[in-house]
């Protein structure tokens, strides 16, 4: 495809009868001249990855390096159990789990960057959750997978997946975007909901700065990847009931990129901004430098 953009994969699938998921086995094919059975064993083999690092986020009350950060998947798994708190059912599963992997990630431990290392946890956590609710095969993981991937790869084509050039949004909110739309196509939605999707859960962080405390990859990043969760399968729900973006997807990614760039160097990863900037965030920075 030589026009990779929201509205020319929707032209593609259209004309073709293609799904997302063929349209990204056939790009990706095209690109690194591996059969498209290969590919797919190359995504499932980061399926399992995400498993191994949901089990351990979990299953154990994992703690970061610096100490400021861990231990909270493992809680809200165990009140997921009956429901969460506010009885969210499986959402609440979906957010324990994007908080577990994101706080396995901040141990060094091993992860799938979907797309970066800081919001490693979104993916996972909507679709392994939704999986389970669904009852999807791996099959269909793997598919929807290819969604997330192919979501990513359009984005990415417009900004930088990064927080130190576009703020958290770039980060988090990629990969909200990615499990919105890969979360739609789990739930039998086609192209069309899945690109919807994308647009509803990018507007809605639109800004989101990078703000880590210490610079490190722990507070607030870590709680981020379970707010892109919930934006995530909001914009799913809206996107398979019908409700249209209004803005379309591919100026919605615009739109992000612009506000990246004019984004203070204070609110992209340097530190010297938003919550890295508060007293307690600059006690906790202290306190790590001196140890």
């Amino acid at each position: 495809m030589n026009d990779l953009s929201f509205a020319a994969l929707l032209d593609r699938s259209a004309q073709t009868g293609k799904s997302l998921p063929e349209l990204a086995r056939q790009q990706e094919s095209a690109v690194s001249g591996l059969p498209p059975a290969r590919l797919d064993a190359m995504m499932r083999a980061r399926l399992t990855v995400m498993r191994e690092a949901v089990a351990r986020g979990i299953g154990e009350a994992v703690m970061s390096h610096s100490g400021i950060a861990g231990g909270d998947g493992h809680r809200l798994w165990q009140a997921a159990q009956s429901g969460g708190r506010l009885a969210l059912g499986w959402a609440a599963r979906a957010v324990a789990t994007a908080i577990g992997t994101a706080e396995v990630n901040a141990t060094m431990g091993r992860i799938v960057a979907a797309p970066t290392a800081g919001s490693c946890g979104v993916i996972p956590g909507v679709l392994l959750s939704a999986a389970e609710e669904f009852g999807s095969t791996d099959e269909g993981l793997v598919d929807a997978l290819w969604v997330a991937g192919l979501c990513g790869q359009v984005i990415q084509t417009k900004l930088p997946l990064s927080g130190a050039q576009c703020g958290c949004q770039a980060e988090c909110g990629a990969a909200s975007a990615m499990a919105a739309a890969a979360l739609c196509h789990l739930a039998g939605g086609g192209a069309g909901a899945s690109v919807e999707a994308v647009a509803i859960a990018l507007q809605n962080q639109l800004g989101l700065v990078c703000d880590p405390v210490a610079g490190l990859v722990e507070v607030p990043c870590i709680k981020r990847n379970a707010g892109a969760v919930a934006i995530a399968l909001v914009a799913a729900e809206m996107a398979l009931s019908g409700v249209r973006s209004i803005i379309p997807a591919d100026e919605v990614v615009s739109a992000m990129r612009d506000v990246g760039r004019t984004m203070p160097a204070a609110l992209r990863e340097t530190g010297e901004g938003g919550l890295a900037a508060t007293p307690t965030g600059r006690r906790l920075a202290g306190g790590l430098k001196s140890k």
